[in-house]
């Protein structure tokens, strides 16, 4: 079986890469070959290509966090336990690398179940964006119903899901965004706040006695202004360095900096809370718990997606020959959702880019 995938061959522009075709390996027990029907573009591939990801493989290797896809063969012998996959199946993974491709190889015990009734896109929306999110919120920060909450870039990919998990567990949610995402962000159930703004002064006018979490993924300068806006007993949740993603320098002392800023924070005495959030953490010494932690946080996520109790937030779908043309417009910002790639398709949907001035503004709108 051969597979036509997107490979970054160096340190580049998004042009740079190219489309190959290659002959797949034959399948082994527990492994599924799937045919990927969408993937998407998450900050990390804006990181990857100027070599900044702080744990990215050599170059060349083919970008793609995520997928989902159609289970087309299983290796002989038995199935990963707990996975209920079978051919035909509908399946979501996260890959960190390889998910640019039309099809892929994977362990049977990585992939997760997708609801019926949930179509390929609108399930790739909330995939590493809904993980991480719920992760976030319900796993390191355990904000409460009642509670107030501050979403950097609530109009991205990550800010969007997390924004509509919040509300849905009944948090009050402010959430920073350009003035033209304010009427999308506030249907998300969100209270706009301009980043251009002053925003500790505003979130102080909403939340006068502080917040009880801030999720920025902006990382800089800005993680001061986040660590103020907390009350006592409040957590800062760091998950991202979006404002050095064009500095040069390497990406992994700029997340060791922001780490080390984050523990002396931690370990001051004055009830609040800093920690960097990593999707990854615990996969190497816990691999079977990992994966049973993910299948069931994802298929929460999947639950609620499969309801209408959150919706999907496509920013717009290119064709896989179309990689380039998707990293772009993803690192533009400017939009709400999720800017996601369609192997099956040969053509861009009718989804405007934004204006150039709109192009100038935010780096914070891009993850």
């Amino acid at each position: 079986m051969r597979a036509t995938e997107v490979v970054l061959p160096a340190i580049g522009e998004p042009e740079s890469m190219q489309l190959r075709t290659r002959e797949l390996p034959d399948l082994q027990a527990g492994q599924a070959l799937i045919q990927v029907e969408a993937s998407g573009v998450s900050f990390a591939e804006q990181q990857m290509r100027r070599g900044k990801y702080y744990d990215q493989p050599a170059f060349p290797f083919v970008p793609g966090y995520d997928l989902v896809g159609i289970v087309e063969a299983l290796g002989d012998g038995p199935a990963a336990p707990g996975a209920g996959i079978s051919v035909g199946s509908r399946v979501a993974a996260l890959t960190k690398i390889g998910g640019w491709a039309d099809r892929v190889v994977l362990d049977t015990a990585d992939l997760v179940a997708v609801p019926d009734g949930v179509d390929a896109a609108a399930a790739e929306t909330v995939v590493v964006n809904g993980v991480t999110a719920w992760r976030m919120l319900h796993r390191s920060a355990h904000v409460r119903a009642g509670d107030t909450i501050v979403v950097l870039g609530a109009s991205g990919g990550v800010g969007s899901t997390l924004v509509q998990l919040a509300a849905h567990a009944g948090i009050r949610v402010i959430g920073t965004a350009s003035p033209r995402s304010h009427d999308r962000v506030r249907a998300l159930g969100a209270i706009p706040v301009d980043y251009n703004d002053d925003v500790p002064a505003r979130v102080r006018e909403i939340a006068p006695d502080g917040v009880a979490a801030v999720f920025d993924h902006v990382g800089g300068p800005g993680i001061v202004a986040s660590w103020r806006m907390l009350a006592r007993g409040g957590t800062l949740l760091s998950y991202g360095s979006a404002s050095t993603r064009d500095l040069p320098g390497s990406g992994l002392l700029t997340v060791l900096k922001l780490v080390a800023r984050l523990m002396i924070w931690n370990a001051l005495p004055n009830g609040r809370h800093a920690s960097f959030f990593n999707l990854w953490a615990g996969k190497a010494r816990h691999l079977g718990r990992y994966r049973a932690d993910l299948r069931a946080d994802l298929t929460q996520v999947f639950t609620l997606l499969a309801s209408g109790d959150i919706t999907a937030q496509v920013a717009r779908a290119f064709p896989l020959a179309d990689a380039a043309k998707a990293l772009r417009y993803a690192e533009a910002g400017g939009f709400t959702g999720k800017v996601v790639i369609l192997p099956g398709t040969e053509t861009a949907n009718q989804a405007e880019p934004p204006s150039q001035t709109e192009t100038h503004a935010r780096i914070e709108e891009t993850s």
